[in-house]
């Protein structure tokens, strides 16, 4: 009966710890949004970094050469507005480092192919 006892609390405690890494991880993790857009993938990726956060949008499978509108913002503020052509693998990658400003952190993606409708995804982090 002891061995029970024992083995009942080391299971109890074991996902007890678990559990708490589990509620403290989503603040800690990275964050992905993908979508598509005229053909294209794209991906907004937020990960914690140094005080703040690395900001990555990639767009893949645009046609080779084709021009593209990428608009980062952090907490409605305008981090990079610029157009992009896609490379030979029909890909454009654009990076930033935003610092953790107090509460949360919005991050908005928007893709445009130049002459086309626009695509947006958007990431919150604590």
């Amino acid at each position: 009966m002891k061995k029970h006892l024992i083995a009942g609390t080391a299971l109890v405690a074991t996902a007890a710890a678990g559990t708490a890494v589990l509620a403290v991880s989503p603040a800690h993790a990275d964050v992905d949004r993908t979508g598509t857009c005229a053909g294209a993938t794209y991906e907004l990726s937020v990960d914690r970094e140094n005080r703040g956060w690395e900001v990555d949008a990639d767009l893949d499978n645009a046609r080779s050469g084709s021009s593209w509108r990428v608009v980062l913002r952090h907490d409605g503020k305008v981090v990079t507005s610029q157009v992009h052509r896609a490379d030979a693998e029909g890909e454009i990658d654009v990076d930033a480092w935003r610092r953790n400003t107090s509460g949360t952190d919005t991050f908005v993606l928007t893709v445009r192919p130049v002459g086309g409708t626009s695509c947006s995804t958007r990431v919150v982090v604590r």
